[in-house]
């Protein structure tokens, strides 16, 4: 086998193999003990004519096509190893020539990994800033959960901010309604902010069985056929209600939910905000090194580095469907609430921030000598098999690709290398 590189334009490269006759010829002698029990020959048991008669009868092109899914492989991986090239997708194959007796020509046309000159990583200068939960947030979540346990009453008054509505109601885009525009029996908490802004305002006052009318404008982040349009709705209250606090004490606490007094729910939701809020805090600082780390790098980075990227991380969601034994729009729409056009969208929106980011964490990972033991990589896969309840971490690997877990990995110990490192503004 020898081989051949070109460099092409947008972080490509075309290989050139050559597989020699020799090995040619054994990738024949494959592709003709694979297809012989299916060939037929006058004279001959079905599957026992000789190959030099069904090459004389047919021609020798009969096997080229398995003889080259033959050939292929072994020379491809083979090239790609002694190339040295860092190559991010998988080969596009074209045969060059291929006659039986001679050597046989084909190319793989890769994308390789786009160049990055790496700025400074260590010594980031990046303030981390601390969210304060207030006496405010804890009474909002506390309410949140109270809700839970307590029961709405009709009341006989006109609607209050807080009070849950049912409603009917059908709305009206220049004229035209349609079934995204109506509702039945649709329970709405007044202030709740649920529904389009404005909408809950014109409610408050209203009483049960009143008929009003409800005048808005559909922001520009709604689906296109309203966004940033006007619409009318005719809506009927059927009920006001309220939810019922008086039965809210540390009895019914106790006997009702997983905490063992008012003083004990409020504490342990205080206590959950501010974990939430750090773990936050540590996310958004995390991700503002990284930021800065790449905007003191170089890249030369193509719009087909930014498709490959797409690809892959639809690729991933194929898994999961496969998986799941799902065709790939049944699973999108089932588990996401999105169409393949739409999530490949969102992908588009982060793919050069995607793109970025690995190519640094790469060549951080070399600078550094950061590896990925095969110690780690067993403790990782029996983390992830507890964590989605699986028995067998094969299951694991065939979802997820032993590549993608070292990825994962890797990007880890190197985003703690920066958090080392970095260095907080005085």
């Amino acid at each position: 086998m020898s081989y051949t590189v070109e460099n092409l334009e947008k972080s490509m490269a075309k290989i050139t193999i050559t597989v020699d006759a020799d090995a040619f010829e054994e990738a024949m002698v494959k592709s003709y003990n694979k297809n012989k029990k299916n060939i037929s020959i006058q004279g001959f048991r079905k599957g026992k004519a000789p190959r030099k008669m069904v090459e004389k009868l047919y021609g020798p092109e009969v096997f080229y096509e398995d003889a080259a899914n033959f050939a292929i492989p072994d020379a491809y991986e083979e090239a790609a190893k002694e190339s040295g090239l860092e190559i991010v997708s998988r080969p596009e194959i074209d045969v060059v020539e291929i006659e039986k007796g001679k050597d046989f020509v084909f190319t793989a046309t890769v994308a390789v990994k786009p160049e990055v000159t790496l700025g400074e990583y260590k010594g980031v200068e990046v303030p981390k800033s601390e969210t304060e939960v207030t006496d405010e947030d804890v009474a909002r979540e506390v309410w949140d959960n109270e809700k839970q346990y307590l029961e709405l009453k009709d009341v006989d008054r006109p609607a209050e901010e807080g009070d849950v509505l049912t409603i009917d109601f059908t709305g009206y885009v220049d004229g035209e309604s349609s079934d995204n525009l109506k509702g039945t029996d649709t329970q709405l908490e007044l202030g709740s902010g649920t529904f389009i802004p404005g909408f809950e305002d014109q409610l408050i006052g209203v009483n049960a069985e009143d008929d009003v009318e409800v005048n808005v404008v559909f922001p520009d982040e709604y689906y296109e056929e309203v966004a940033g349009k006007e619409a009318r709705f005719e809506v009927h209250v059927s009920k006001v209600q309220a939810y019922d606090t008086s039965v809210w004490n540390d009895e019914y606490v106790k006997q009702n939910t997983d905490y063992e007094s008012q003083e004990d729910m409020e504490n342990s939701i205080r206590s959950d905000l501010e974990s939430t809020a750090q773990s936050d805090a540590t996310s958004n600082w995390e991700y503002d090194l990284i930021q800065e780390v790449l905007n003191g790098s170089e890249f030369q980075i193509e719009e087909s580095d930014k498709d490959l990227y797409v690809d892959q991380m639809m690729s991933e969601y194929e898994s999961y469907a496969a998986a799941a034994n799902m065709e790939l729009d049944d699973y999108l729409s089932t588990y996401l609430g999105t169409t393949e056009a739409q999530l490949r969208e969102f992908f588009r929106t982060t793919a050069e921030f995607r793109v970025k980011m690995t190519l640094v964490f790469h060549e951080i990972a070399q600078q550094e000598g950061i590896t990925v033991s095969d110690q780690e990589y067993e403790d990782r896969l029996n983390e992830l098999a507890k964590q989605y309840n699986y028995e067998n971490t094969d299951d694991i690997v065939s979802l997820y690709s032993e590549e993608m877990i070292r990825e994962e990995i890797v990007q880890e110990k190197v985003i703690s290398l920066i958090e080392e490192n970095a260095v907080q503004p005085e």
